[in-house]
């Protein structure tokens, strides 16, 4: 159960720094989305590379989920994939 509250919030974490890097608007649920897709892109490529040592979790974990959400920011803007957004009446 921890694991799983662990991923929202570490997807959430990644979802704002890349939505906010990317000047995306977005709903709080695909910036969680967005994180958590960016999460497992970025622990892929990090496991990959270096296993963690303790086996729980990789150091770079937050940075990679960060730059792993930006990347998925930036094909949907190249695709012209669009989110739904917050509407402020």
């Amino acid at each position: 159960m921890f694991h799983l509250i662990w991923y929202i919030f570490i997807g959430l974490i990644a979802g704002v720094i890349a939505k906010s890097v990317m000047h995306a608007h977005m709903t709080i649920f695909w910036t969680i989305v967005v994180g958590i897709i960016g999460s497992i892109i970025g622990g892929s490529l990090t496991h990959m590379f270096s296993r963690p040592t303790n086996e729980r979790y990789h150091t770079a974990g937050v940075i990679f989920s960060t730059l792993g959400a930006i990347l998925i920011l930036f094909i949907c803007h190249k695709l012209k994939i669009h989110f739904p957004q917050v509407s402020f009446q």
